[in-house]
């Protein structure tokens, strides 16, 4: 008996650490899902790319749609909506949503960096010297709302501006985006590679704030900041935890593969028109994110305050908020998928 007594009490550990998943076995609850993702094109969704085109959602049991929108906002709009089960956004609307008293969950991590750009033209202020010139400015984000211009409002708040002393402009990840700068429609931009780098190439650009890299997004954030995850209604994982989890292990494995991927691997395997036309481009972007990218979907434990901090610099809705950042994720998942898909 005592040895029994024991056993459960070395075990509790580790199923406290698994509390959602300890139990997950059998087929997805729900086997056809639609994921909506903003701006797809774009590396900060590589690894939702990369399970669909290798058919690890397939491999786990699930059929998915994916619809593409302008940004980030829009995506979770479709989830509030009811047209979308989960979304591949960034990891901040979980924080923005609780503040709503929607209870939205992240439960797999795709970037461990931001990998936005912060930079204005060099056609419409060639004489660029600080913050304070970008008042009354227009900047180009892929969507008002969306993690680009979450990203431009504070780095915005940091040099004394508020969102409100600027015009943010949806532009969208790719040719839009593209020809709203070579085009003089605004003034600055906030977006991602492979956009950034193709207008760093034709000498458009003075970059104002990076993090596109792991040091990069230290200097501006003064943490860990998680990027892209997959996320739903906290209920959705509760009554469909075969489902969430299948989702988890097509991402992480997407992950794995991406780890051990060389440039004319991803060239192979992403849709010609996520080239933008420069396949050598296209792979140059790559090397400059090629660390954002998480290596196990596990969202590092700093990340959501860093996340909360950054957001109360600018978001009047959520000063004086109590957020709980322990709602706002979970890590079971990704570390159950991280099993079945070792490094």
């Amino acid at each position: 008996m005592r040895r029994t007594i024991l056993k459960t009490l070395a075990l509790a550990p580790a199923a406290l650490a698994f509390p959602r998943v300890w139990a997950q076995s059998g087929k997805p609850e729900k086997s056809k899902l639609t994921i909506a993702v903003g701006g797809k094109n774009l590396f900060y969704y590589l690894p939702l790319t990369i399970a669909e085109q290798l058919g690890y959602f397939r491999d786990e049991g699930l059929e998915t749609t994916i619809p593409d929108f302008a940004g980030g906002s829009k995506a979770l709009q479709a989830l509030v909506g009811g047209s979308a089960d989960v979304v591949s956004g960034a990891y901040e609307h979980t924080i923005n949503m609780q503040a709503r008293n929607q209870a939205i969950e992240s439960f797999v991590l795709q970037g461990r960096a931001p990998q936005i750009v912060l930079a204005v033209s060099n056609k419409t202020m060639p004489d660029y010297k600080g913050i304070a010139d970008l008042k009354g400015k227009k900047i180009g984000v892929t969507a008002p709302g969306s993690s680009t211009s979450m990203m431009a409002a504070y780095v915005l708040a940091k040099g004394g501006l508020k969102p409100s002393d600027v015009s943010f402009i949806g532009v969208g990840a790719s040719s839009g985006a593209l020809s709203a700068v070579r085009s003089g429609q605004v003034d600055a931009i906030a977006n991602l590679d492979p956009v950034i780098t193709m207008l760093q190439r034709d000498n458009l650009l003075k970059i104002i704030a990076d993090t596109r890299t792991l040091k990069d997004t230290q200097e501006v954030y003064g943490g860990p900041m998680p990027a892209a995850v997959l996320y739903t209604h906290a209920k959705f994982i509760r009554e469909n935890p075969n489902t969430t989890q299948a989702l988890a292990n097509a991402m992480v494995h997407a992950l794995r593969w991406l780890r051990k991927a060389g440039p004319s691997d991803i060239v192979k395997t992403v849709p010609e028109s996520y080239l933008l036309g420069d396949r050598a481009l296209y792979l140059a972007a790559w090397e400059n994110v090629r660390e954002a990218i998480s290596p196990d979907g596990i969202l590092p434990e700093a990340g959501p305050a860093t996340a909360l901090r950054m957001l109360q610099t600018f978001e009047e809705s959520l000063k004086g908020k109590n957020i709980d950042l322990a709602k706002t994720y979970t890590n079971a998942f990704a570390r159950r998928a991280g099993v079945k898909y070792p490094a």
